[in-house]
Parts: C-alpha cells; sequence; structure tokens
C-alpha cells in the first residue's frame, strides 16, 4: 500500500513511515513494534496507539495498522482487552540467562545446549522443536469452561480423590481417543499423568520393578525421553530407525523385553511406522514384550491420512501415552497413560506414590472441552495454522538451498533438515552454533542420536508467523552456503 504524502510521522517510536520499504509496511511496522517490545521500550500492559490514530500520524491506510496487530498478536506480543484497546503482552524471562539476583536452575541432564551467545548476540527465531503455539491457547474458550465447572463442581471433587485422576476426564478421553486414535480402553483402563515425562517415569519404575533394565530406543530419537528412562534406571538400547521406522528384526536381535517408538510422527525424522513393521513389532511384543508408544504429534498431520494408534491392535502389549503439550500448552502438564491391565496397578500405586494425583480443576476442565467440541476446533484452527508456516519455511528454505534433504513434512510441528552436500565433512554441532549466532536456535540432529550419521537440523516451526520463518530459512541457507565453507576451512 502506498504511503500518504501527507504522513509526517508519529511520537509513538519515532516512527516515519517514509523510511519504510514501499511494498512493506506491515512488516516494517510488525518488526519495529516486535523490536521495542524485545529490547524493552514497550512494556508489559503498555497500550498501543488505536489503528485509526497511528495510521492517520503515518499516513497510512489503517489496514497496514491493523494488519500488523493481527500479526503481533498472533506471535502473543500484543492483546486486545476490552475497554483498554491493544496492549502489550508480557515476555517470558529468558531462561539462558538468568540475572544476579535470580536462583540457577541445577544442571540439565536433558538436552545440553548450545554455548551461550555473546553478550551482544541476538537471539531473534527459535526453532527448537515441540513447542506448539503458544499464543493460539484458547484463553476464552477455556475460561468459560473453568466457570462452568466451578459453578456446578461439587465439594467432594476438590478433596484427593482417584489418582487415575478424574472420572468425567477419563470418560471424555475414552470416547475421543477411541474416536480420534482408535483406542480401546475402558474408563478404569486411563491414568491421568503430568504429561508424557511422568508417564515415562511411571513405566520406567514399574519395568525396573521386573527385573527390566535395558529398554530399546530409536537411534535418532528423543534425547529428552532417552535421559529421562536412564534417571529412572533403564539403560537405553539404539535400534536404527530407516524411511519404514525402527527396523524390528534388528530389535528383536537385541533380546530386549521393552522398547519406546513414536510411531504415529518418529521423532526426529517425521517418519511413519509402516504397516509391514507394525506386523512385525506386533509379533515380537506378543512373545512377552513391551511397547511404549509415545503418540507424538498424532494430531497435526497435513498431506497423509491418519494413522492409528498401535494400542488398538495389542492393547495387553502396547503402553499408550499422550498430552496436550502440543495441542494446548505443555505448561498444562496434563496427559494420559494406557497401559496392559497387567501393569495397572503397580503403576496406579507409583502414580499414587508420587503425587497422589494431577490437580483436579484442569482435568474438569479439559474434559468439558473434549465434551463440548472445543478441543477439536481447536486442533482444526491450528492445524490449518501450522500448515500454512510450514509451507512458508519449506518454500524459502527449498528456495534458498534446493539440494537440502526435509524429512518430516506431512505432519507434526518440525522438519528435519539434511545436508548431503556436507556429509562427512562438517559436524552439525557447527552449523547448529553458527546458525545460532546468526540469530536462529536449532537442534543439531546428533543431540538426538546415540550413533554416529549424517549432519542435520532439528527446527520447529509452529510457534512463528510466516514472515519470521522466512527469514529464518534464508539465515540458515546463508549460513550453509557461507559459514559450512568457512568450517571446512
Amino acid at each position: 500500500m502506498a504511503v500518504r504524502v501527507r504522513g509526517e510521522g508519529t511520537d509513538f517510536l519515532q516512527l516515519q513511515a517514509t523510511s519504510a520499504p514501499a511494498k512493506g509496511l506491515t512488516g516494517w511496522l510488525v518488526e519495529a513494534v516486535r523490536t521495542a517490545i524485545t529490547d524493552g521500550r514497550l512494556k508489559d500492559g503498555m497500550r498501543l496507539p488505536a489503528t485509526r490514530l497511528l495510521a492517520g500520524d503515518l499516513g497510512v491506510s489503517r489496514g497496514v495498522v491493523i494488519e500488523a496487530y493481527r500479526r503481533l498478536a498472533e506471535e502473543g506480543l500484543v492483546s486486545a482487552r476490552v475497554g483498554a484497546g491493544t496492549v502489550v503482552s508480557a515476555l517470558p524471562t529468558p531462561a539462558l540467562q538468568p540475572g544476579p539476583t535470580q536462583r540457577r536452575p541445577r544442571p540439565a541432564t536433558r538436552i545440553p545446549r548450545l554455548p551461550l551467545p555473546p553478550a551482544d548476540a541476538r537471539v531473534d527465531v527459535d526453532l527448537s522443536p515441540g513447542v506448539p503455539d503458544l499464543s493460539a491457547f484458547p484463553r476464552a474458550a477455556w475460561l468459560r469452561a473453568e466457570r462452568e465447572v466451578l459453578g456446578r463442581a461439587i465439594s467432594t471433587e476438590l478433596a484427593y480423590g482417584d489418582p487415575r485422576g478424574s472420572r468425567e476426564l477419563r470418560q471424555e478421553l475414552v470416547g475421543w481417543l477411541g474416536r480420534v486414535r482408535g483406542i480401546r480402553a475402558d474408563v478404569d483402563d486411563i491414568i491421568i499423568v503430568n504429561g508424557v515425562a511422568q508417564a515415562l517415569a511411571l513405566l520406567a519404575q514399574t519395568l525396573r520393578l521386573s527385573g527390566i533394565s535395558e529398554i530399546a530406543v530409536e537411534d535418532p530419537g528423543s534425547r529428552g525421553a532417552r535421559d529421562g528412562l536412564a534417571h529412572w534406571g533403564l539403560t537405553p538400547v539404539p535400534v536404527p530407525v530407516d524411511e519404514e521406522g525402527i527396523r524390528v528384526a534388528e530389535l528383536a536381535r537385541t533380546g530386549l523385553r521393552a522398547t519406546l517408538l513414536t510411531p504415529a510422527h518418529q521423532f526426529p525424522t517425521g517418519v511413519v511406522l509402516a504397516p509391514r513393521r507394525r506386523r512385525e513389532l506386533m509379533e515380537w511384543a506378543g512373545h512377552g514384550a513391551l511397547v511404549i508408544e509415545d503418540d507424538y504429534d498424532a494430531e497435526h498431520r497435513y498431506d497423509r491420512a491418519p494413522v492409528p494408534a498401535l494400542q488398538a491392535s495389542a492393547p495387553e502389549h502396547v503402553a499408550h501415552t499422550g498430552s496436550i503439550s502440543k495441542t494446548l500448552a505443555p505448561g498444562m502438564r496434563l496427559g494420559w497413560l494406557i497401559a496392559p491391565r497387567s501393569m495397572q496397578e503397580e503403576l496406579v500405586n507409583a502414580k499414587h506414590a508420587s503425587d497422589l494425583g494431577c490437580p483436579v480443576l484442569p482435568q474438569l476442565v479439559l474434559a468439558h472441552l473434549i465434551g463440548k467440541g472445543d478441543l477439536d476446533r481447536h486442533i482444526r484452527l491450528t492445524r490449518s495454522r501450522y500448515k500454512a508456516r510450514r509451507d512458508a519455511f519449506l518454500t524459502a528454505l527449498r528456495g534458498a538451498l534446493p539440494t537440502v534433504g526435509v524429512q518430516g513434512v506431512a505432519a507434526g510441528l518440525h522438519l528435519l533438515i539434511t545436508f548431503p552436500d556436507l556429509d562427512g565433512m562438517v559436524e552439525d554441532t557447527q552449523l547448529a552454533d553458527l546458525v545460532r549466532r546468526d540469530g536462529v536456535i536449532t537442534h543439531p540432529l546428533s543431540w538426538h542420536r546415540m550413533r554416529t550419521g549424517p549432519p542435520g537440523l532439528v527446527v520447529g516451526y509452529a510457534s512463528h508467523p510466516a514472515d519470521r520463518l522466512q527469514e529464518a530459512a534464508h539465515r540458515i541457507a546463508t549460513v550453509v552456503r557461507h559459514g559450512g565453507l568457512r568450517i571446512l576451512r
């Protein structure tokens, strides 16, 4: 949109539309406000100028300002409040740079982080995988549900209850998981957990009590899950993954009695466990083994048909676990575990000993959202948004780096980028370090490997709008083209 001649600028951030690119007014305004929020000039709760007033001061169409505010709201940087207009939302405290009065966290045993960049280095786009669009959290629907739940909840529902969780939520999950994932379970088969991490902890403790000390894991596979199992006493044993999923023949040769898989959307390669491998896996499990099915990213699919959960094929040999971490928010800490009935008593005892049960109010709210269809509507909305963001990143990346390999495109919230031209010549940790120095955080694929393999970067795309993703793709491409050569020298 063209700038009007009469626009002379505004006191707000000293913006002058005459300094903006001719065909990039909206992006220019978004970047200016985003930068002011990031560097602290615009603080939490500050009101932005009304769209009509700012457009008049800048001499631009009001539609430019409306669209800019919409993009900022989509990023979670601003929000519209009744009676207050558009106001700045609080930014999360950076976890990697605690101030002098903050307590530094204890050293992590999970994914190691890249060295901190220099103090003057910027971190513009965090493409760490596994993070949904937190600005899309359905606050209004959650608040309505919470009010309704509190209005009708009886006092006994707020007491110590069944360690398996709210019966109301478990009843809703029986129907919902049966409908969307093909799960076969009764109400008493479900244990509500604080996310998949707790499900894995309970399973690891129970397996250790039964004499199992090792567990097969996908390689590459989730470093976080692997470290969690190790913390609870199970030694991870790598089994290779190829384009059809885990190699079941090699799994069988390990002689192990348990394995952890992400069959619906393997992390980090994004492959789906092939039908032939599923049959081989179920045959292996039928000889007294346990398959732990982490239903990772199953709800986010774009270009392929849904894949039913493994649990439906062999309920007595599969422990199925999932959560709302990728559908709503990981901070909600709500998930479910459906294990073989022979294990359930020990799992419930371990759950009770761990925390007496999950917080009940969020369980009742989630049950309400499922029952009213709000969760399904939210998933449909975000699925469309994530697909558009994936397309934006992928188009920009392939346009800038035509020879790279990309996996995991059809579903999920992340992509795996591989570099055939650099295989055997460059470490992906070096690439990730250079990319980070240019302001973009990614995961080197080697973080998620136990054995050596070709270099790659794992990138999440769900939490950023299209323009940020396109910029990140171009920066990654620049580093690969120029930085990779610098490493080789």
